[in-house]
């Protein structure tokens, strides 16, 4: 008799779904891509349902549903906080409060409500066991559990779950050991979303933003924001002084103190981006930068292991993962792909199996067990077929022998295509399954997919896609990095002389290197290594675009506009495709150009809007 889990993640930000089979990651998807809400906080009901039918199973057939995080402990520390501020923050309670008694706080009847509504059951019908996991933990084993290590030190950085904001822990086989915690309101996820707000972005999302910006600026206020905000221990433990914050009890995470400390108000989203933003963006992220590696250093002197975890938001910063991987103590470092809250989901599911039915856990020592990341949907030519009729669009069916080098010439050609392949990702990156890919070589290439396609912010860097076998000549990087979660410089051998008398943006369209489209201000790019026995379709254009060219590396953005998350479906790619620039659209082996498409098609779809992030 098989087991089966369905982890959950929900109700504060990137809700998502996952589903284990005896321990083995079946299925894993987030709310948003089905719901077309960036972010989306809601009960994941349609992720819940693609991972049932995966799973090929009914909601009464699961053995357990397991919630990732505990809400009653976080009820506690938020009315914790608000009585040891009072009077301060009574409005934001008095908001909250509604929100938490009708809610939150009875979280367990919630999800048997729309539990049931979901799958169509009548209130008395009986539902699986109802666990819940804390935050962290389910962290935890979202970074251990499917990780390739028999043994390793796993570390969580993040906002805040129900107390903790940093945790340690060993895992060794089937367990997960915690080694210690930081606890709220001390948080270096919090800190780094202080300066994404101060600096004019939306928290929770635009922190990737400052991180793409750091590199414009100079590290100017790193002795001001060690001086005065945040004190840091030989170990990597950390104070914040939280005179400068309001995110305890307030509605924003700064205040006027911070705001004088820095200069004046926080910038304004419609504002321009000025160099003081770009110093701040630097200077946080050397200070995140130098935080995590003291952490990871005392880490490993209480688990001198070899192999490091990482999970939580914070591990998306790939710039620091990347310094830690060169200047760090462990030999080899796995990052969960969905680190944020959506990856709470699978982490919960695999802490069920693991520690609740105490299910034995398998290792590969050259792999890991997240199936590329691709656990998603994915789409027959049929539904292709029938999305594009649906619409009158004419297309063509391409040879799979003809596939790879026509897109490969079309790429070389100067083109943008949009490249919707197999399962969807889980997590926020793109891994050549639903991506937008052009050529590294093109000069124009950056600014045409950011400002025609992408229609972000000129600033942002865009990532390469590498063969694995490859990454080694292009990049000071000789090991896989398959989720697109680790920055490495670009090879001296490929850089160009640059005007090193330039500041701020005005470095952005220097051509920086052989492959400047992917090669960010400081020489760097964030890799993705593509490996044939996990992504075969992406490897083989990838070695398509090198017979062609001689480069065996593509530019690899994910399938969306601004504000609006990665596509799903063929119609959600479809649209993407009408909206912008894009020059070709190639699903599965039909390819779509966009000169033929009739105008009125294009139309409707630039008629659709998504919220600006």
């Amino acid at each position: 008799m098989t087991n089966k889990i369905l982890g959950i993640s929900a109700y504060y930000h990137d809700s998502a779904a996952s589903i284990t089979v005896d321990g083995n990651i079946v299925a894993a998807a987030q709310e948003e891509r089905f719901s077309r809400r960036k972010h989306d906080p809601s009960f994941p009901a349609q992720a819940i349902s693609f991972c049932l039918e995966q799973a090929d199973c009914q909601i009464q057939d699961l053995d357990a549903i397991i919630f990732y995080d505990k809400p009653l402990l976080k009820f506690e520390r938020l009315l914790e906080t608000y009585f040891a501020n009072a009077p301060f923050g009574i409005k934001s309670f008095i908001r909250a409060m509604p929100i938490w008694l009708k809610e939150k706080l009875y979280l367990k009847s919630v999800l048997r409500r729309e539990i049931r509504l979901m799958a169509g059951l009548d209130k008395k019908a009986k539902l699986p066991k109802l666990l819940f996991s804390e935050h962290h933990l389910s962290h935890a084993g979202s970074a251990f559990f499917p990780s390739p290590f028999e043994e390793a030190a796993v570390l969580c950085l993040d906002g805040v779950g129900e107390w903790a904001t940093s945790t340690a822990w060993h895992g060794n086989g089937n367990e997960l050991k915690p080694v210690w915690e930081i606890q709220f309101p001390h948080s270096l996820g919090l800190l780094y979303s202080a300066f994404t707000y101060y600096c004019g972005f939306k928290v929770n999302s635009g922190e990737y933003k400052l991180m793409g910006l750091a590199p414009y600026g100079e590290p100017k206020y790193v002795d001001t924001i060690l001086d005065n905000i945040v004190h840091v221990h030989d170990d990597g433990s950390f104070d914040l002084d939280m005179s400068y914050f309001d995110y305890a009890t307030g509605d924003r995470m700064t205040n006027r103190k911070f705001d004088d400390l820095f200069g004046g108000p926080a910038r304004l989203d419609e504002n321009e981006v000025t160099q003081k933003e770009m110093d701040l963006a630097r200077s946080i992220q050397v200070v995140t930068e130098e935080i995590v590696l003291k952490i990871a250093k005392h880490l490993h002197q209480q688990v001198p292991s070899d192999n490091l975890c990482l999970a939580g938001g914070v591990a998306l910063n790939c710039v620091a993962n990347g310094r830690l991987l060169r200047e760090g103590p462990y030999k080899n470092i796995w990052v969960q792909p969905a680190a944020g809250d959506a990856g709470g989901s699978l982490g919960a599911a695999l802490v069920a199996w693991h520690h609740y039915f105490e299910g034995p856990r398998t290792t590969d020592s050259d792999s890991d067990r997240m199936c590329g990341a691709y656990l998603g949907p994915d789409y027959s030519n049929e539904a292709i077929i029938q999305a594009c009729d649906a619409q009158h669009l004419p297309y063509n069916v391409e040879e799979p022998t003809e596939l790879y080098s026509n897109t490969a010439k079309r790429i070389s050609n100067g083109n943008v295509i949009g490249w919707f392949q197999g399962k969807m990702e889980f997590g926020p990156r793109a891994l050549g399954n639903r991506s937008i890919i052009g050529d590294p070589r093109n000069t124009d290439m950056q600014a045409t997919m950011n400002l025609k396609i992408k229609y972000r912010e000129s600033f942002r860097p865009f990532a390469p896609a590498v063969l694995a076998e490859d990454v080694s000549e292009y990049f000071d990087h000789d090991c896989s990095s398959p989720y697109m979660l680790m920055v490495a410089d670009v090879k001296p051998a490929l850089r160009l002389t640059t005007d090193d008398s330039l500041f701020g943006i005005d470095k952005l369209n220097q051509k920086r290197s052989s492959l400047p489209a992917i090669t960010h201000v400081d020489y760097s790019a964030r890799i993705q290594t593509v490996h044939e026995q996990t992504n075969p379709e992406f490897h083989k254009l990838l070695t398509a675009f090198k017979a062609q060219t001689d480069c065996s590396v593509l530019i690899n953005t994910s399938f969306n506009v601004r504000g609006e998350p990665p596509v799903c479906s063929p119609e959600d790619a479809i649209r993407c495709f009408l909206a912008t620039d894009m020059d070709y659209l190639v699903m599965n082996n039909i390819a779509l150009s966009k000169t033929e498409q009739p105008q009125s098609a294009i139309d409707r779809a630039k008629a659709v809007e998504f919220e600006k992030d």
